[in-house]
């Protein structure tokens, strides 16, 4: 909050400045300030403003696909393989639940670590580090040779990648401004739309596969080839940003000013193909102070000399924003509390239960599809029928039993159709994020939330009556759709509840409670199916109308200005 008083003080004095000579000045004061005073200290939106968007945005945006792939690998890629998996590991229901929730589970163990990390260390050596010991989690568990095993490194696996997963949108918004930002956002959501069909493609490459050979009396098949190629996103994640400089916007707020100068030059440089001396701005506000050399020092006797020429009218309104400012800092340090009095925990409690029952539902179908539709195939196969889905989860139950029994001889059918369903929920995934995000402004957070949670619930509980392959392709395909197009306007329907100050915070707690309600997802579904065919369905399809009800009664954010 430091830095909005510095700039409140530094646009009235060039506001001032400009009044005062109004009459003899008025050419120069309708040019931009970069142009006028090339020396006065330049706010983080003008200096990224002028580096311009070009190359280097480009090759950013190409250094973050891979990145974005990584983040849905780590977290969907068991999903994938416990069809395969489950001779090999001798799999029980249970035992898959768990390996679909454990990654959340170290996810939201290292949550606020890499929170603190992200604050003080900086972004961009926390994603190569994150992205380097996730290849190491990934190359462990591909060497895994039982589940206790593979359940430790997709442990690991979620404490590493919770820090990359959070930073990595806030990383790439800050080398943009604020008439880019949102635009990068809808890209970054189209390559999360994209991993998500890459996985099911590389399974259909992949899994179907007869490889078996032992290295080291270690035995490798073709699942564990599936998680090693799976690492090689976070791989090359690791090496390209080696190459990117740090957020200018962290280096800021770290009174780095020479650092943060140094990245906009690169910036500008790599954009327009000019020269870096030729970059505009000259110097930055200084946010925090701390000891740096005399030449980037921001002198506070001389804002104080400007000051002393505003009117008193202005210079009265200027010191009561002042006032304001240092208020809100000193609030900043107890945004708990604040979150907790009266006026907020109520909405609080909400908007975090919300969370919970959306990704409790949507998670929970979103890992356990694969799975579905493997055991749809494989009985296919077998009985050359179409069958309904109460008879896929009474063979799953009944084969896991053989499974856990040492005499009966497990049989694994893959083959290529195992996945080519999972593929088309993703691409139905991608269309309805694209209708959503150009309906967004027209409908509003809220009527979309609502009206994909109420669709999504019907889905959910209309599984009971399918009785085809493609009717429950259909069906599990707008439930995923809806559930993950819910999900997202979620987060910006909280967001806009509460102020500023509290924003970071309301994501932070909404995400973790999300998780847990992942982790209880995954965990209660292959329980309810040992129970018969009515208790999972209906449990996907309740707690869609739990979000629904919740997201009917908040307050209305279309015509709420941001506070």
């Amino acid at each position: 909050m430091g830095s909005m008083t510095t700039e409140t003080a530094a646009t009235a004095t060039e506001k001032d400045n400009c009044n005062n000579n109004h009459n003899n000045n008025n050419n120069n004061c309708n040019k931009s300030s970069s142009d006028t005073m090339p020396d006065r200290p330049a706010d983080f939106e003008t200096a990224i403003k002028a580096c311009g968007f070009g190359r280097f945005n480009i090759l950013l945006l190409v250094a973050a696909l891979p990145a974005v792939m990584a983040t849905v690998l780590e977290t969907a890629v068991v999903s994938y393989i416990l069809p395969s998996a489950e001779c090999d590991l001798s799999l029980d229901l249970l035992d898959k639940g768990i390996l679909n929730a454990i990654t959340y589970c170290g996810m939201i163990t290292s949550a606020i670590g890499w929170g603190y990390l992200a604050d003080n260390k900086g972004r961009r050596n926390l994603l190569i580090i994150g992205f380097f010991l996730d290849v190491i989690c990934v190359i462990c568990g591909a060497l895994s040779q039982s589940r206790t095993q593979l359940m430790i490194a997709k442990f690991c696996g979620g404490f590493v990648m919770c820090g990359p997963f959070a930073v990595l949108m806030t990383y790439l918004s800050e080398f943009h401004g604020n008439n880019f930002r949102s635009r990068i956002m809808m890209i970054i959501g189209v390559m999360f739309s994209m991993a998500a069909i890459m996985l099911p493609v590389l399974a259909i490459v992949v899994l179907p596969l007869n490889w078996n050979f032992d290295i080291f009396n270690m035995n490798f098949v073709a699942w564990k080839m599936y998680l090693a190629i799976c690492g090689i996103p976070s791989l090359l994640s690791c090496i390209l940003f080696c190459f990117f400089p740090e957020s200018p916007r962290f280096l800021i707020t770290q009174g780095r000013n020479s650092e943060a100068l140094e990245a906009f030059k690169t910036m500008y440089a790599l954009n327009t193909g000019k020269s870096k001396d030729t970059y505009p701005i000259k110097k930055l506000i200084k946010e925090i102070k701390q000891k740096e050399d005399s030449s980037d020092k921001i002198s506070v006797a001389t804002i104080e000399a400007n000051m002393k020429d505003i009117c008193k009218e202005e210079k009265q309104e200027a010191d009561n924003n002042s006032v304001k400012d240092d208020t809100l800092m000193d609030k900043q340090p107890n945004t708990f509390k604040v979150l907790c009095s009266k006026q907020y925990v109520g909405l609080c409690f909400r908007v975090c239960l919300m969370q919970f029952f959306i990704l409790l539902g949507q998670n929970t179908m979103r890992l356990w599809l694969p799975q579905m539709f493997a055991s749809l195939n494989e009985y296919e196969q077998i009985s050359n029928e179409s069958t309904s889905m109460c008879t896929i989860l009474e063979y799953s139950v009944n084969k896991t039993e053989l499974v856990k029994n040492p005499s009966d001889e497990c049989i694994v059918i893959i083959t290529p159709s195992s996945y080519t369903n999972n593929i088309i929920v993703a691409c139905i995934g991608f269309v309805t994020y694209l209708v959503a995000g150009s309906l967004i402004n027209a409908l509003g957070n809220k009527r979309i939330q609502v009206i994909g949670l109420m669709a999504a619930g019907s889905c959910g509980i209309a599984l009971y009556w399918s009785s085809s392959s493609l009717t429950t392709l259909i069906i599990t395909s707008m439930y995923s759709a809806l559930g993950s197009m819910s999900a997202t306007s979620s987060i910006g329907t909280s967001v806009n509840l509460f102020p500023t100050s509290l924003r970071t915070m309301i994501v932070s707690l909404t995400m973790m409670i999300g998780r847990m309600g992942s982790i209880l997802g995954n965990v209660l579904f292959p329980i309810f199916m040992s129970f018969g065919c009515i208790p999972p369905f209906v449990m996907v399809g309740v707690v869609m109308y739990l979000g629904c009800l919740l997201a009917a009664f908040l307050p209305s954010t279309n015509k709420v200005e941001l506070k």
